[in-house]
């Protein structure tokens, strides 16, 4: 499996997350919002340099032009709600993809650390034989993303699968490896942890993005 750790160099991304996960900068929601559609524009912008293009030709007002474009019909996924800003910046990139949403959260068990990963909702066009780009902000464990894959095959069996997130951490690259098709999954990060805690949330992380988005939820 390909993996692209765009902090691995530095670029705006590293500004944009230093923002991110700074606890003060946080109290701004909208700067928040708009930080993190910045980096799912960045992340657009860095994919679709892997991607299939084709010669065309274009009528100027003066001459034929000669000039290349997207050859790839893109469905672009988010896992519900935290995804949404992230997806905002992609669709503003590629302007005809089409979408998928899916929910996923976390169901602990009773007095236990453990959880299950449930699905509630799916709304998507057919995928099959499409590139398919998945966004979450956070890949934690990657079992969300993994099920949210998984529900999305109900509607086909892409091509392609560009999965992308804002900060992933080893466990979860490991486990989508282990969990998506060998040869035809990429994965892309803009920021890398090492650690999970006990209740499998990032260290050092940025908190909640959902809450950090759109409120505590009850």
């Amino acid at each position: 499996m390909d993996i692209h750790n765009l902090c691995e160099q530095d670029s705006l991304v590293a500004q944009y997350m230093s923002e991110l996960r700074d606890k003060n900068i946080q109290q701004n929601k909208l700067r928040f919002r708009n930080n993190v559609k910045r980096l799912g524009q960045i992340c657009a912008y860095e994919i679709s340099k892997h991607l299939h293009y084709a010669d065309t030709e274009t009528q100027t007002p003066l001459e034929v032009a000669h000039t290349r474009t997207l050859d790839e019909k893109i469905v672009l996924a988010t896992v519900l709600r935290a995804g949404l800003p992230f997806h905002e910046g992609f669709l503003s990139y590629f302007d005809d993809a089409e979408n998928a949403f899916v929910s996923a959260y976390r169901q602990y068990r009773e007095g236990s650390e453990e959880f299950d990963i449930f699905t509630e909702y799916l709304a998507s066009p057919s995928i099959e034989g499409k590139t398919l780009i998945m966004v979450d902000p956070m890949l934690a464990t990657g079992r969300s993303m993994v099920v949210a894959y998984e529900a999305l095959l109900a509607k086909g069996t892409p091509a392609h699968i560009h999965m992308v997130s804002v900060i992933a951490t080893d466990q979860a690259m490991e486990y989508v490896r282990t969990h998506l098709p060998e040869g035809k999954t990429t994965l892309w990060t803009c920021d890398l942890d090492h650690i999970l805690n006990s209740h499998s949330y990032i260290v050092p992380g940025l908190g909640d993005a959902g809450d950090l988005l759109y409120g505590i939820k009850e």
